[in-house]
This record gives structure tokens, C-alpha cells and sequence, in this order.
């Protein structure tokens, strides 16, 4: 029996929850599968996998979801009625796809330099007024999740009052001061006039 994580999410688990739902959005499947799928992988829930899909990963890919959608919907307009199996035609079998470990593995590394060129295509492509509004929005949400807006809005308000209660302090110490010299000079006259 594996143990199920309970730890953090990396970036690493983050690119690998998107890849696994967006390929499950390409190919008709469900996002219930895709979570089964990764909890799997990932040795955690298909429910903890869901959650975090539907409370971080999914804003930062809407446009990827959309896309997705819509070569899913492209490809069943494409894709012929036959199974997706191989057939033999030397003995006229129905063969099962079968990938080794290995073949997995290049495959996982393809993917991942295919991830990398997408990332340096993204940069080295022209920006946008769009990409660049949408960069700035992602990254106003992860400041936000990072440091709330409230939280910073209650420490401004907090440091105003703070200044406030020392400038009132700086000038009942001034008064004070004052006063304090005052009472030295009324002794010191009041000490005079008794000798």
C-alpha cells in the first residue's frame, strides 16, 4: 500500500497536474480521470489532485483549457470510426499498443523539451497588449495569495495610526520638556527670594 502525500505542491507537480488534465480535456476524457490519474502518479488523492486543479492551476491555464477544447472538438470531427488498436496485416490480428519503459521515458523527455521550447517560444514570440495585461493580472493574483490585499491594506492603516500616536507623544514630550524647565526656573527664583 503506497502512502498518500499531504506536503506542498512543487512547480513541478503543478506542470505535471495541467499537462495530465489538458492531454485527458484533448483526447474527450474527463477531469475526474485525469486527478485518478495523477493522484496515482504523484502518490496522492484524485480529491486532493481535483482541488488543487480547481483552486490554483486552472486560472493560470484558461487559454490552454480553451485550446484544448478546442482541438478536442476538432479532432472528433477528424478522427475515423475505427478502434484505436493496430492490426497485423500479415496475420490479420488485432495487436494491443504496448509502450516499454524506456519508450515512456523518451516520451516523458520529449515532453518536457517540448515544454521548455513552449516556454522559450512564449518569451522570444512578440508581445502582445494581451499577454502582457495577462501576465500582469497572474501575477497580481500570486502577490495577493502570496500577502493578502487586506493584510497590507490593515498595515498601512495600522503604520498610519502609529505615526499618528508618535507625532502626539514628540509633542506632549516637547510640552513637557517645557513645562519641566519652567518648574526649575519658578525653584530656582522661589530659592532666591528665601535667602
Amino acid at each position: 500500500m503506497t502512502t498518500i502525500r499531504q506536503d506542498a505542491w512543487s512547480t513541478d507537480e503543478d506542470l505535471i497536474l495541467a499537462e495530465v488534465v489538458l492531454r485527458h480535456i484533448r483526447e474527450g476524457s474527463t477531469q475526474l480521470s485525469a486527478f485518478e490519474e495523477v493522484g496515482e502518479r504523484l502518490s496522492r488523492t484524485s480529491a486532493a489532485c481535483g482541488f488543487r486543479w480547481n483552486s490554483a492551476i486552472r486560472k493560470k491555464y484558461e487559454s490552454a483549457v480553451a485550446l484544448a477544447k478546442k482541438q478536442r472538438t476538432k479532432g472528433k470531427k477528424q478522427q475515423p470510426a475505427e478502434p484505436e488498436e493496430f492490426v497485423n496485416e500479415t496475420s490479420e490480428e488485432i495487436m494491443e499498443p504496448v509502450v516499454s519503459v524506456k519508450e515512456e521515458k523518451d516520451i516523458e523527455k520529449a515532453e518536457g523539451k517540448k515544454r521548455a521550447a513552449l516556454k522559450k517560444e512564449t518569451v522570444s514570440s512578440e508581445l502582445t497588449m494581451k499577454t502582457v495585461l495577462s501576465f500582469l493580472a497572474d501575477y497580481e493574483e500570486e502577490m495577493k495569495k502570496r500577502i493578502p490585499y487586506e493584510e497590507i491594506e490593515k498595515l498601512k492603516r495600522e503604520n498610519e495610526l502609529l505615526q499618528e500616536e508618535l507625532e502626539k507623544v514628540k509633542e506632549e514630550k516637547k510640552i513637557m520638556t517645557e513645562d519641566y524647565r519652567a518648574l526649575l526656573s519658578i525653584m530656582d527664583r522661589a530659592r532666591k527670594l528665601s535667602i
